[in-house]
């Protein structure tokens, strides 16, 4: 008989659900608008419960959801959103009602950790052991995946909110409520539209700001090469999808790196891409997160 996992991937705006054998195999999707916690919720509790009547049990969930998140087993919190800026959303339980609903074991992370760890097993990552992927949307986030895992310690990373030179160009004071001009006040959408008047894919393909997020991209990846060391570098999101930018953040992340970091893999055109996956590689991420709590 085949193995079923059941998969969600939680955004701001909207929330995939999913049942199947893996990222290749779904029975059972549906997309949810992410609105007031407990008719949310409660839609998404209804959706497994219908998907497993009709396909039979699950084997284990995997949870990829915006945060910041209480991921410390032995928290009585585990399992649920915490400080975020999201109305409504402070503690909710993310993983419980669905799990108790399903009657099987789950594995909790961050949206952008899935995604990382959907593209190291089945997308920009294969071959490899060790990837960061940023997401550049809404907000910056940053994941790691090293030897296959998912990786945090006292919380989660939350790179997109280091620190960054401020290019000589931009007088943007930054749009972050906790650090102004961090990467993800200087350089996520909210802050290109609230910069420019209008997101970047609205904007001429000459614009001189592209050159500026180039740039801040290129500190965000020489950041990453600097502390993590990982052997490839996956740019995904919203604002990535306006196109042009992987190789200017590449050439930008050289150029901050100085020459202090000598490899041929900085140099190769395959060390900054895009997605493999797409805007799959969170709920492929989940289904992996349920792979692995259901072998341990």
């Amino acid at each position: 008989m085949e193995t079923l996992y059941a998969a969600i991937e939680a955004g701001g705006t909207k929330i995939n659900c999913a049942v199947g054998t893996g990222p290749d195999d779904i029975r059972r999707r549906v997309r949810i608008d992410t609105r007031a916690p407990e008719a949310t919720m409660a839609e998404v509790v209804a959706f497994f419960a219908g998907a497993s009547a009709e396909l039979g049990a699950v084997a284990a969930l995997g949870v990829g959801s915006f945060g910041p998140l209480d991921l410390d087993h032995s928290s009585p919190t585990w399992g649920h959103v915490a400080a975020t800026t999201k109305p409504g959303w402070v503690w909710i339980d993310m993983v419980g009602p669905v799990a108790r609903r399903l009657g099987c074991p789950a594995a909790f992370d961050t949206d952008v950790n899935a995604a990382a760890l959907g593209e190291a097993r089945w997308g920009a990552g294969r071959g490899g052991d060790d990837l960061v992927y940023f997401t550049i949307g809404t907000g910056i986030g940053g994941g790691f995946v090293s030897g296959g895992r998912a990786r945090h310690g006292l919380t989660h990373p939350e790179m997109g909110h280091v620190s960054l030179r401020r290019h000589p160009d931009d007088a943007y004071p930054g749009l972050c409520s906790f650090h102004g001009d961090c990467a993800e006040g200087l350089a996520s959408g909210p802050a290109i539209s609230d910069r420019l008047g209008a997101p970047l894919n609205e904007l001429a393909v000459d614009h001189p700001f592209r050159a500026i997020l180039a740039d801040y991209l290129g500190q965000l990846c020489a950041h990453a090469v600097l502390m993590l060391s990982p052997q490839r570098i996956v740019l995904g999101g919203g604002v990535m999808n306006a196109g042009g930018l992987h190789a200017p953040a590449a050439a930008r992340m050289r150029h901050h790196l100085g020459g202090f970091i000598v490899h041929p893999r900085l140099a190769a055109d395959d060390f900054v891409v895009a997605p493999a996956l797409g805007d799959n590689a969170g709920l492929a991420g989940a289904f992996a997160l349920a792979m692995d709590v259901a072998a341990a």
